[in-house]
């Protein structure tokens, strides 16, 4: 049987999500349908709905890419999970074995495969959480110990993986090493939060908004820059003699890519490498971004990650482990829980910045 649910739906660009019943199919063979406990509410759902038609892009369409939940039914090839167990839904493979699959596509392409019904008509997804069921891959399914929150622990699927991964799988961070953070929403926190668990030091967090900056100092910063109050890239320098080993632009703005780059430290020659300058932002639709190649000069060097670099089933017990320690403050790093029905309500908050760390759509 099929099974009908309320989900948030997005029939045009710019507009209000409709939150109403759709009908998901059974699982194919390799399918998990999960009841959702909680999802996160992401920052680059926002470029999803903003980006104009084009060819190739499927509306309506279900958004959403983070949550925890609980096994509803499963495929016959699935073997991983079964009925009634916990699990963590994400958007990279678990493994990284499979680079074809059709996990989250912020552009809502030709990669989307699944498909629910809306009013007779189909509607596009892949593994959405802003419903209360997600029909996924099982290949971006994991299992959860059942005896952690099953809240807070759904910004692992995202969040998490995308801000702690980026310090410990991209940058490989190591203790006394030297970070910034541009940016400190709920990824750039997850940065911080990273950094300050493996000992990285100073940690700094920028941001234009004194509220963040604080908050920002629960999860590990050392100091904070006020960017629209100082020259972010000189501060940097002055508390670090020159600059940091690490820079890490969890916005994407052309602005915050280059200030990255320049913020690291510059080496000399070929015999010392500088600094890393890492983008994880996304840089919203219709928005170029140019880097000056004067900024390379002094062996700097800018990289992108998408997800971390994480292996989820390799990273994500490790991530349940540090929240579990207390190391990792998920309790603390959500701040805001809307309804389904709220969806919209959460999205203008993240929108306006209202939202400190990360705010989840719970579902009863």
């Amino acid at each position: 049987m099929s099974t009908k649910c309320r989900a948030a739906i997005l029939l045009e660009p710019n507009k209000p999500l409709v939150v109403d019943e759709v009908e998901m199919p059974d699982p194919a063979p390799d399918q998990v349908l999960v009841k959702l406990f909680a999802s996160g509410v992401c920052h680059s759902q926002l470029h999803t709905m903003s980006r104009p038609p084009r060819p190739g892009r499927r509306l309506p369409a279900l958004l959403g890419h983070e949550s925890t939940g609980v096994v509803a039914a499963k495929g016959k090839d699935v073997k991983h999970v079964k009925e009634g167990d916990h699990v963590i839904t994400t958007w990279v493979d678990r493994d990284n074995s499979t680079t074809s699959l059709p996990l989250v596509d912020h552009t809502l392409n030709d990669r989307e495969q699944y498909v629910a019904t809306w009013k007779g008509q189909e509607v596009s997804h892949s593994a959405a959480t802003w419903a209360e069921y997600a029909l996924a891959s099982e290949r971006v399914v994991l299992p959860m110990p059942k005896d952690i929150a099953t809240d807070v622990t759904a910004i692992i699927g995202c969040a998490v993986m995308t801000g702690a991964g980026a310090i410990i799988n991209t940058l490989q961070v190591r203790p006394g090493q030297s970070v910034a953070v541009f940016g400190a929403g709920g990824i750039g926190l997850c940065a911080v939060s990273a950094a300050a668990i493996v000992d990285a030091h100073p940690i700094i967090a920028v941001d234009v908004v004194e509220e963040k900056l604080a908050f920002a100092r629960r999860f590990g910063a050392t100091h904070v820059v006020n960017a629209r109050a100082v020259e972010a890239v000189q501060a940097i320098r002055e508390l670090t003699h020159g600059g940091v080993d690490y820079a890490l632009d969890a916005i994407g703005l052309p602005q915050t890519q280059e200030q990255i780059l320049r913020a690291v430290r510059a080496g000399y020659s070929g015999l010392n490498r500088g600094g890393t300058a890492l983008l994880v932002g996304i840089t919203p639709p219709g928005v170029k971004a140019v880097l000056d190649t004067a900024w390379f000069a002094g062996n700097r060097s800018f990289t992108r990650t998408s997800g971390g670099d994480c292996r989820p089933d390799h990273d994500f017990p490790l991530f349940v482990r540090w929240f579990r320690e207390g190391k990792l403050k998920l309790d603390e790093l959500v701040t805001r829980r809307y309804t389904l029905a709220q969806i919209n309500t959460a999205i203008d908050d993240l929108e306006h910045g209202r939202i400190l760390g990360r705010g989840i759509i719970t579902y009863s």
